[in-house]
Parts: structure tokens; C-alpha cells; sequence
């Protein structure tokens, strides 16, 4: 079945380690340590937010640093601002390739769809139900689909308008 062991009492010892491991995972995933659970599943994206604190009675709560929260909120929006409202920042989204239109034209077709499989959720009609679910798994995947087709199109009709010019 594999690997030989030697005697007996390697195979206990193997066994007590693998058993330390698997309680070692059971308190991780029971969240017996909160921060460090939460720290494990998200890869140590969420210890910057979180704090442990012993509150009155003596345990230990795991909060929110808001502090931290609010300060890279703030400078999120200050970028954001700062380089869409000047004309440094509208300029150089221009010279990129439409960003703004493009964002428009993929919030427009996103609110559309997701308005229309919001009603057919909503029907009492289980047809028009099985269609907003459709809607809502199938429609980005088609979504990706045709745009993947209009960038290679537009790449080939630009190839042999250029090809035309030569």
C-alpha cells in the first residue's frame, strides 16, 4: 500500500502527528480562534482589518479596526477623484481607449440584464424563473463570449484595412 514502515511505533508516531494535524485544522475551521481562521481562509488579506480585544468579562472578541478601514477608503476616493476629475486624468482615460464609454456601455447592458432577471425572479411563473436564473449564470459567460468575438473581429478588420492601405 505504498510505504513500509519499520515497526509498529513508527506507524503511532506517524498516526499522532497526523491526528495533531487534523485537530490543528478542526479548530482552525470551527473558528475557535476567530482572526486566525478568518485569516487562513481569506490568505491573510483580512489581519489588517481585524484586532483582537478582551472586553469586560475577559474574553477575547475579535472587531473591525475602523481606523484602518476609513483611512483606505479615504484614499481610495481620493485617487479615484483626483484622477477622474482633472484634465490630466479625463486626457490620459481618452488617450487609453474609451475607458469611460466602455464602463458606460458595460454598466448600461449589466443594469439591463439584471433588471430583467430581477423580474422574472420575482414571477410567480416558474418558466420566467428558470429564465432569470439562466439570466443570471449565463448571461456573463455569453457576455465574455461575444466580446471576445467583436475584439477578434475588429482586430481583423483592422488588419486588412491596413493590408488594403499597404
Amino acid at each position: 500500500m505504498g510505504r513500509k514502515y519499520e515497526s509498529i511505533e513508527e506507524l503511532r508516531r506517524k498516526k499522532k502527528l497526523l491526528q495533531g494535524e487534523i485537530s490543528d485544522l478542526e479548530n482552525l475551521l470551527t473558528f475557535k480562534n476567530t482572526k486566525e481562521s478568518l485569516s487562513a481562509f481569506t490568505n491573510g488579506l483580512s489581519d489588517q482589518y481585524l484586532q483582537e480585544k478582551i472586553d469586560e468579562d475577559g474574553d477575547e472578541k475579535v472587531v473591525l479596526r475602523k481606523d484602518v478601514i476609513a483611512k483606505q477608503l479615504t484614499s481610495e476616493v481620493k485617487d479615484l477623484l483626483i484622477s477622474k476629475n482633472t484634465a490630466v486624468g479625463i486626457a490620459s482615460s481618452a488617450f487609453k481607449g474609451g475607458n469611460i464609454t466602455d464602463g458606460l456601455v458595460k454598466l448600461g447592458i449589466t443594469a439591463l440584464v439584471g433588471n430583467y432577471a430581477k423580474k422574472n425572479m420575482k414571477s410567480s411563473n416558474w418558466k420566467k424563473k428558470l429564465i432569470g436564473a439562466a439570466l443570471i449564470y449565463l448571461a456573463p459567460i455569453a457576455l465574455k463570449y461575444v466580446r471576445k468575438k467583436m475584439e477578434v473581429y475588429q482586430k481583423n478588420k483592422s488588419v486588412s484595412s491596413l493590408e488594403q492601405l499597404i
